[in-house]
């Protein structure tokens, strides 16, 4: 792979360009981690690529070395793992509610009180998430919840 980098100040705003003759699975995890710090997420589902919105995004789990993706209207597939998406969605209001999963708190309906110290978290979508109870202080400290 072949990098070029032109500095010039007379170009008012950054363009990345990708020249390929075929899209591999390296450079679509490029273009992920380019479109998230646009606020956006490059994922498949099936044959299809999307391009979403990381607002949209309720919460992301990893299942079998894969890292699934969920919305309001479907669940989708990221090349990126799990830690590269906590690392990389942290400042979006993204948070680890287990080993195998990241919930976003703007996404959070409602909270409910779990078995040995855990919380069940209900999403918009209706979704029930246990957060482990490694998880739970750091969940209360960020929704700013005291007991």
């Amino acid at each position: 792979m072949k990098i070029e980098i032109k500095v010039d100040n007379s170009v008012e705003e950054t363009c990345i360009s990708i020249a390929c003759n075929r899209l591999t699975p390296e450079l679509e995890k490029l273009i992920s981690m380019v479109r998230i710090m646009e606020k956006q997420l490059v994922v498949t589902a099936g044959e299809e690529t999307f391009i979403l919105d990381v607002s949209a995004i309720l919460y992301i789990e990893a299942v079998d070395r894969k890292t699934f993706v969920y919305t309001e209207d479907g669940i989708y597939e990221s090349g990126l793992r799990l830690y590269e998406l906590e690392q990389q969605l942290e400042e979006y209001g993204f948070f680890r509610a287990s080993k195998s999963c990241l919930i976003q708190l703007h996404a959070i309906k409602s909270l409910k009180r779990d078995i040995n110290r855990r919380i069940r978290v209900t999403v918009e979508n209706g979704e029930m998430i246990i957060v482990s109870r490694q998880y739970v202080e750091s969940l209360k400290r960020k929704l700013g919840i005291e007991e």
